[in-house]
């Protein structure tokens, strides 16, 4: 006798169970992808973050690796040998030009200077008694009762006197510049550096070490390099044929001290040099900054900031690239939604925003954010988002 089974029905709460089951399962597999008609699985399609690029103005800034000097460094050296008497200034103190800084002992070269004035007081009086040989000699050479012989050796001696009398004067006149030497003048306004030497040292003009070293720092130059590169992007983005040309076009440039903070005021480039420094491969620039209230000092260290303004330029964000191989890289997105990686070529830079040159143009379409989860041929759902809302979120 064949035996039937007879299956009871479910109750409710079964009911509701296998009711949530069927829907956790079909969101499990509309999130982790399904399997075509071919029976291949298909990836589940992401949604990300979609911007248009645009051009638009810009400004970028470059900082280079300064050092400041005094429009004027003057070693203060001793122009005649002696002993140094007198130091009538301090190190650190503000002098001007023609102010007394150093006395030598100036005995010797005064006793010198007091021979050469009797030297010319002889040599002066030779020639006033050989003026007078000439004189009486002359009309008895015309009356014949002397011969003209004795006229012109009376001429020679009055000529050599008088070469004589010149040589004494200029003997005169260097003992008096030697003399003068004794007092060492400030030869400009400025800061005094370091003095070597105490009252009593033995100086002279072939000493190493200066007396001192004069700074003239009511402006300072700052000198900084630029390498070839950045040299290159200057003179193709700077107006002006000549290298002098956009020199003098570039706007004012800025001071960034050693402590961080930005100096007040504002400077200007004046000068390249005409080489390449073979060593280093760059090229040397300097910039002068007004230093009215005696801020910079002649040794100080620092960072000069150039901007630069870009007129209708590509933006875009930092979060948009990636690097690879040293090359920098964005997601471009293409027909069906589909992604590319593109190099792009960057030539500046402006708070977290690229500026491109080559790789992408007005119009394409960037990923924006979630790089890491895409490769070349993968399919996005793009959300749009604006390039203007990511500048006023993350300003220029």
């Amino acid at each position: 006798m064949k035996k039937t089974t007879i299956t009871k029905p479910a109750s409710r709460a079964t009911a509701l169970l296998a009711t949530a089951g069927l829907l956790l399962s079909a969101l499990l597999y509309s999130s982790c992808g399904h399997s075509n008609a071919e029976g291949n699985y298909q990836p589940p399609i992401t949604t990300l973050p979609v911007f248009q690029v645009t051009a638009s103005d810009a400004h970028t800034t470059e900082e280079y690796t300064a050092s400041l000097e005094g429009t004027q460094n003057v070693e203060v050296r001793a122009q005649v040998d002696g002993y140094l008497s007198k130091i009538y200034v301090d190190e650190g103190a503000y002098v001007t030009k023609g102010q007394p800084l150093f006395k030598i002992d100036d005995r010797s070269y005064s006793e010198q200077y007091n021979n050469a004035g009797a030297s010319l007081q002889a040599a002066k009086a030779n020639v006033e008694k050989a003026h007078i040989e000439v004189e009486r000699m002359a009309p008895l050479v015309a009356h014949n009762v002397i011969s003209d012989v004795q006229l012109k050796t009376a001429q020679a001696v009055y000529d050599a006197a008088k070469a004589q009398l010149a040589q004494a004067q200029a003997a005169q006149g260097n003992a008096a510049i030697n003399l003068g030497y004794t007092t060492v003048l400030a030869p400009a306004s400025g800061f005094i550096g370091k003095i070597p030497y105490k009252t009593g040292s033995l100086v002279g003009r072939s000493e190493p070490q200066p007396l001192t070293m004069l700074s003239d720092v009511k402006s300072v130059y700052a000198y900084f390099s630029m390498s070839e590169s950045a040299f290159l992007n200057f003179v193709s983005g700077q107006p002006g044929k000549t290298v002098q040309e956009k020199v003098k076009a570039m706007p004012p440039v800025e001071l960034i001290l050693a402590d961080g903070s930005l100096y007040p005021e504002k400077g200007r480039v004046e000068t390249v040099e005409g080489q390449f420094d073979k060593g280093t491969g760059s090229i040397s620039f300097r910039a002068i900054f007004p230093n009215n209230e005696g801020i910079l000092r002649s040794g100080n260290t620092g960072r000069v900031r150039i901007t630069s303004q870009h007129t209708g330029t590509i933006l875009l964000p930092e979060e948009a690239t990636f690097e690879l191989q040293d090359k920098i890289f964005v997601f471009a997105v293409g027909d069906s939604n589909k992604v590319s990686s593109k190099p792009i070529v960057v030539k500046g830079h402006s708070g977290n925003f690229y500026l491109v040159d080559q790789g992408v143009k007005p119009g394409d379409k960037i990923v924006f954010t979630g790089l890491d989860r895409l490769h070349d041929g993968a399919v996005i759902q793009p959300q749009p988002i604006s390039l203007d809302s990511l500048l006023k979120t993350k300003p220029l």
